[in-house]
């Protein structure tokens, strides 16, 4: 798998998470959408890894997916900011993975 992260989305990932340590995570959220392969790809800044999680490396820093969720994204991907709307945006050539994408960052308890 292979992300670029623009220089927009930098700025912004860099930005949210100026004062936090760990993780940024690309997930494939199935919460409240009915079953495993029904969800929408969503971004989380978290401190801990999972066991199951896998290192992608970007031209920008670290993205980190679930290795049994990574059938659910493309091989070659992007990762935007929309100034203009204030989200994030994932693509393929092939498709919009989620054109309205947040930044959820989890803070240690």
């Amino acid at each position: 798998m292979e992300i670029t992260i623009t220089d927009p989305a930098a700025a912004k990932i860099s930005e949210k998470t100026k004062d936090c340590n760990g993780y940024l995570k690309l997930k494939y959220d199935t919460e409240g959408c009915g079953c495993a392969v029904d969800g929408v790809a969503v971004l989380w800044f978290e401190p801990e890894l999972e066991d199951d999680d896998i290192a992608v490396e970007t031209n920008a820093q670290t993205i980190y997916v679930e290795k049994a969720k990574t059938v659910f994204f493309d091989e070659k991907m992007k990762l935007d900011f929309s100034q203009t709307s204030n989200w994030f945006q994932l693509s393929s050539s092939q498709q919009t993975l989620n054109g309205h994408m947040s930044l959820i960052v989890k803070k240690a308890d």
